[in-house]
């Protein structure tokens, strides 16, 4: 769709005329804009502006600004060129992208696919204009200010009921109005848990996408799968957090032990009188812990692991991380100094807490894959894009063989990746939990692995292919110098490169039979 400007019409030699101190008009894409009152406001300056009075600028602003800059600047459009049509699209909330290779094959109108069903088209498209017209425009502030995730935001996301979507199906859907009815809980599978993932990292903005309630997708689960021996502590916390009132993190990791778990130092002792547990010690990295009200912690029982859900109280302290990415994630370092907890936030039993912590990895371990793939082809199409407009000594990108053979790579690499993801979440659908555990842990391990390698491949050619761009937070290269400085996050998160490589490898042991050459 063109952008929207006045109906006035001018022609060309009338814009020429307006080339003078205080009078500036150009042209870009047949739409005539009046810089005038513009010029001190300008970002890059004035001579930037007085470079191009009078003349068709469309391809001098296409070598230094998005398109979103003309949405954001429509207020100085005064109308169009006479008998001239505008030849850019201008993208719809909604609206799929046609670049080549720019959305999965199934979204693509000329491929099938036999995944998907209508339900699933449907929950794509309803979550597609939900994202863009509600989520990517707060992401980019916060990407930027470093602020949290506002309640205004996790409101319209609980209304429309994407919290409960993001923690995968389940019975906590059944009944639930998602969005609109684009998809019945009782029927949402784990492809539509897929497009969830997917579509919610358009926003491209790697801080905002874990500030995003990530916490929320990797504690809640326990919750729901482990605390059924008090149901009223069970519906109270998920009513809580699936409205949008309470925020809730898993907090593992420590200093001490990251892919360890086993070597967790956080101490609970149980009071004389056997009601409580006196908890002691330290967590760190944890996700959204800056402003979680309740943690999901991991801690040493003496004779094993356990896990307790712990609320924001006394003795509970947390401190903002820095890291690579925004402070929109609240990331945090978590503090237990002497906090007393119910004997009944026990999730899983005493001493059994790895069953509670390893039950989580593999869906968070998907989870991850699906959303490192899908960044990856948000790259590619800023690249296809970037190619196809930048002009570099008289000729485009694209023209250059060079820069071909990286796009080819990174193209071969996402769709390779998408196919595989596809592949394991069919058996993820086929398959009862025990099953997953038993059979799916260790493909999970390896896709994550080779997910985190070829973001690490596309990371680095992106970057050559858009130069200084590609390593500025603002302006044309955002997505790439985003991705780019986020990928490994990915990497490390939920295990590992090298952890999960030896589990993939160690798992097909188990089932190596007694083959010999």
């Amino acid at each position: 769709m063109p952008l929207e400007v006045p109906s006035k019409t001018f022609t060309r030699e009338e814009v020429a005329k307006h080339n003078t101190e205080d009078d500036i008009w150009f042209i870009i894409d047949t739409v005539v804009y009046d810089a005038s009152e513009f010029l001190d406001a300008h970002p890059g300056g004035e001579a930037v502006l007085r470079q191009v009075a009078g003349q068709d600028a469309t391809v001098a602003f296409y070598n230094l600004h998005r398109q979103e800059v003309l949405q954001k600047y429509s207020d100085l459009a005064i109308g169009t060129i006479a008998g001239e049509k505008q030849s850019i699209i201008t993208p719809q909330p909604g609206d799929l992208s046609t670049v080549p290779y720019a959305e999965p094959l199934w979204l693509t109108p000329q491929f099938k696919s036999p995944y998907y069903n209508e339900s699933h088209r449907r929950l794509q498209k309803a979550l597609r204009k939900f994202n863009d017209l509600h989520v990517t425009p707060e992401a980019i502030e916060r990407e930027k200010d470093g602020k949290y995730i506002s309640q205004e935001l996790i409101d319209k996301m609980s209304n429309a009921g994407i919290l409960h979507m993001r923690m995968g199906p389940g019975k906590h859907l059944h009944g639930v109005n998602l969005l609109d009815g684009a998809v019945k809980g009782e029927e949402f599978d784990y492809f539509h848990d897929l497009i969830c993932g997917q579509e919610g990292v358009r926003p491209a903005c790697r801080g905002f996408q874990d500030g995003n309630m990530a916490g929320m997708t990797i504690g809640l689960t326990c919750i729901l799968n482990f605390c059924d021996h008090n149901p009223t502590l069970k519906k109270r916390i998920t009513d809580e957090v699936f409205s949008g009132q309470k925020k809730i993190c898993l907090a593992i990791t420590e200093a001490f032990a990251g892919s360890d778990v086993a070597g967790l130092r956080t101490t609970a002792v149980k009071t004389p009188d056997g009601k409580h547990y006196v908890v002691n010690g330290t967590k760190k990295w944890i996700t959204n812990g800056a402003f979680c009200d309740y943690f999901v912690t991991g801690v040493n029982t003496g004779k094993g692991l356990s896990v307790l859900l712990i609320p924001r109280g006394e003795g509970v302290a947390t401190k903002q991380m820095k890291t690579s990415y925004s402070t929109t994630a609240g990331t945090a370092y978590v503090t237990f100094d002497n906090v007393k907890v119910p004997v009944e936030n026990l999730l899983g039993g005493e001493n059994k807490g790895i069953y509670v912590i390893l039950s989580n990895f593999n869906h968070e371990r998907w989870m991850m894959c699906c959303a490192t793939v899908r960044y990856m082809r948000l790259v590619v199409e800023e690249c296809l894009k970037w190619a196809h407009q930048r002009l570099v000594f008289k000729k485009r990108l694209i023209d250059q063989p060079v820069i071909r053979q990286k796009l080819a790579k990174m193209i071969a690499l996402c769709e390779s990746h998408q196919a595989w993801l596809e592949s394991i979440t069919y058996q993820m659908c086929q398959m009862p939990y025990a099953q997953q555990a038993k059979h799916l842990g260790g493909p999970i391990a390896l896709l994550k692995m080779s997910c985190t390698r070829a973001a690490h491949e596309i990371a680095d050619e992106s970057v050559q292919i858009w130069g200084g761009r590609g390593l500025t937070q603002t302006g044309m290269g955002r997505i790439i110098e985003n991705f780019n400085r986020g990928y490994k996050f990915d990497a490390i998160l939920g295990g590992a490169e090298e952890i999960l490589g030896d589990l993939g490898v160690r798992q097909a042991m188990k089932f190596m039979p007694k083959a010999v050459l």
